[in-house]
């Protein structure tokens, strides 16, 4: 079947017989309660999904598998000469549990590349869609015409065993991922560049073959694009991309299909939509002060005039996270590196230092932190790519790994299709004046 596809196999085989022991023995175990609040507010911390990518900790941030970003940067194989992890590794670490080799890593780029043929009907379906639609809309629309080649669908329609789930999402997955970049380069020199696309480089590694494509050669942009491609690539399960990811595909949609659903809630202003209105947010502000780099002093006058209309500062804050977002150092640290001296990615470290307190001043933000978002755009625009409202095609383009990696691993281990309980307000009441029992099938 291959050399990965065999490995992964064997590491699902093994996992699946001891989910299924541990169920048997510990099943009916609690693991926290729930309260009515979080029943109506999102779920907030309700702990009710299993996913093994990743895991977020409100003080450490992110980890893949147990390992945090600078561990990343520092152990997955990186591109000739260059010092940014290759996202091909994170990937195989996501879906293996174990970091790669070089030799791993190098197998992965080759497959990619062989996979990586777009049909010319999606090109057609996006040519349909007028130029000024969102990038997000035409993304979306081109991963359903992809669809037609789904694996899964053609075997499912002819009768696939249920044990053979895992093999047809699996090749979805690396199909789909293999052909994200080209997708998302023809949307973004459709819009921008007047149609005048850039063919593939297949000597080129998944990330850098996004950027050549997209039209930037700088090996600096390239090196970005490696390290945007880990950072992005998953936030455990709960988010609404990986959610609606792992949702839709609960229900045997095929990797095609659930891959569209969950980006169609990272378009979403609260979610993967937040990197564009941060950039905005920015420009605004350099506008109205008829300054390129604000000091910090007019920078904290300008956030509580934001406050004070009612809005939040774009890229602060996070649900989980209780400290600076790890991807947002890691971003910082890239810039220092490689442009100190850009007066906008200056701008966003006076941001940083600036907004914290006037948050904690408030009493009320229990994280007054930067997120990922508060630094992407700075990055990107310094090499040229200026369009903030593609920023959220290339935030999709890495949650493919997370989200798809795990998908595999949910249909490996069969996972039912998810079906929480919901309940009427009406029935609440009747619970809380003790006339029933709200729980029940």
């Amino acid at each position: 079947m291959g050399v990965i596809k065999d490995g992964f196999k064997a590491k699902a085989d093994k996992a699946g017989a001891e989910l299924k022991e541990l169920l048997k023995q510990h099943g009916s175990k609690k693991i926290g309660e729930v309260n009515l609040s979080q029943i109506y507010q999102g779920m907030r911390g309700i702990t009710g999904l299993v996913t093994e990518t990743s895991l977020l900790d409100a003080q450490e941030g992110i980890r893949f598998r147990g390992y945090t970003i600078p561990e990343l940067q520092e152990k997955l194989p990186k591109a000739p000469g260059g010092s940014e992890p290759l996202p091909e590794g994170l990937f195989y670490l996501m879906l293996m549990g174990e970091l790669p080799t070089e030799e791993n890593v190098t197998h992965l780029t080759s497959v990619w590349q062989r996979r990586s043929h777009v049909p010319s009907h999606v090109f057609n379906t996006i040519e349909a869609l007028p130029v000024t639609a969102h990038p997000m809309t035409q993304f979306v629309v081109a991963v359903m015409a992809l669809q037609t080649e789904s694996t899964f669908a053609s075997r499912y329609a002819e009768g696939m065993s249920k044990k053979d789930y895992w093999e047809a999402v699996f090749d979805d997955s690396m199909d789909l991922i293999a052909r994200l970049p080209r997708v998302a380069a023809y949307i973004y020199r459709r819009k921008y560049k007047d149609g005048k696309h850039i063919q593939p480089n297949g000597l080129l590694d998944w990330s850098g073959n996004l950027a050549h494509m997209l039209g930037y050669e700088d090996e600096g942009f390239k090196e970005l694009m490696r390290l945007y491609m880990t950072i992005h690539a998953d936030h455990e399960g709960g988010n609404v991309s990986a959610h609606t990811t792992h949702l839709v595909g609960s229900a045997l949609s095929d990797p095609y299909l659930s891959f569209a659903a969950g980006m169609n809630g990272l378009a979403g202003p609260l979610h993967g939509l937040a990197n564009q209105e941060v950039i905005k947010w920015i420009f605004e502000m350099q506008e109205q002060l008829g300054v390129q780099e604000p000091s910090k002093e007019q920078i904290s006058e300008y956030v509580k005039k934001t406050l004070s209309e009612g809005k939040v500062v774009p890229g602060y804050g996070h649900a989980v996270l209780r400290k600076t977002d790890p991807r947002f150092t890691a971003q910082m640290e890239f810039g220092k590196k490689h442009l100190p001296n850009d007066p906008l990615v200056k701008t966003v470290w006076n941001i940083y230092e600036t907004v914290p307190p006037i948050l904690q001043g408030l009493g009320k933000v229990k994280n007054p932190w930067p997120n990922v978002d508060a630094h992407s755009g700075a990055l990107l625009v310094h090499y040229g790519m200026v369009e903030y409202d593609f920023y959220t095609v290339l935030f999709a383009v890495s949650r493919s790994l997370g989200v798809l990696a795990s998908l595999c691993w949910d249909r490996a281990l069969g996972l039912p299709i998810e079906r929480p309980k919901s309940v009427t307000t009406e029935l609440v009441k009747q619970w809380l004046d003790g006339k029933g029992e709200i729980w029940g099938d």
